[in-house]
């Protein structure tokens, strides 16, 4: 299928980095992240960005809760539609169950070698139409063996980050070793904190504008 061959339905978010829409085409509905439009100066990183989604979207082809690519051409990245809405949109409150299949997704996207790299920013994950979790937004993932230094780290930090939702929205059913990996700071976090998250505001929010307070909607 052709990029003309397709309708936007919807756009869903438009930034520095691309448009992303909801299309249908002849095989039915799916999501779209479209660089055509992208300023000059920022083609490069807006690329880049893509093509890293694509290759984390490969590794995890046919994984259930995920989105699954349907075509990367350079320009245009095409990836399945998952319905559902973000969990700050449908906060799963007091849902042990949503927390224990998110944190079997996670391990089925470790064992892949992904690690997703993004999800504190509840924009990341969805409650579906059914109430279960599922993962969108790779553009960060990291990829390499599963059983690396390197990709154990980046697993943990993704677990973390899961835990940390946990806490919000289902407190009361944090175990004892979960309680305590909450409280472990990594070297990687404490990195993070000091030196990228600084530099990461600075360039979203001065050069880049975003407002949407690192996916978690709107400021108000």
């Amino acid at each position: 299928m052709s990029t003309s061959d397709a309708i936007e339905i919807q756009a869903l978010k438009a930034d520095s980095f691309g448009r992303i829409a909801l299309m249908r085409g002849r095989e039915g509905v799916f999501v779209r992240r479209d660089l055509r439009h992208v300023p000059r100066w920022l083609w490069l990183p807006a690329w880049w960005l893509a093509r890293r989604e694509a290759r984390a979207l490969q590794a995890i082809a046919g994984m259930p809760a995920t989105p699954q690519l349907l075509r990367w051409d350079g320009r245009v990245l095409d990836r399945s539609y998952l319905e559902g809405a973000a969990m700050y949109q449908r906060p799963p409150h007091g849902e042990l169950a949503y927390f224990r299949r998110a944190r079997r997704l996670l391990q089925a996207l470790h064992r892949r070698g992904v690690a997703h790299n993004d999800l504190a920013k509840e924009a990341n994950w969805l409650v579906l139409s059914d109430g279960t979790p599922a993962l969108i937004d790779f553009q960060l993932a990291v990829r390499g063996r599963a059983r690396s230094r390197w990709m154990r780290l980046l697993a943990r930090e993704d677990l973390r980050h899961l835990l940390k939702h946990k806490r919000t929205y289902c407190p009361q059913a944090l175990t004892p070793v979960e309680r305590r990996l909450l409280r472990r700071r990594s070297w990687l976090r404490q990195a993070w904190f000091a030196t990228g998250k600084p530099v990461y505001r600075f360039i979203t929010r001065r050069l880049l504008h975003w407002e949407d307070n690192e996916g978690q909607g709107p400021k108000p």
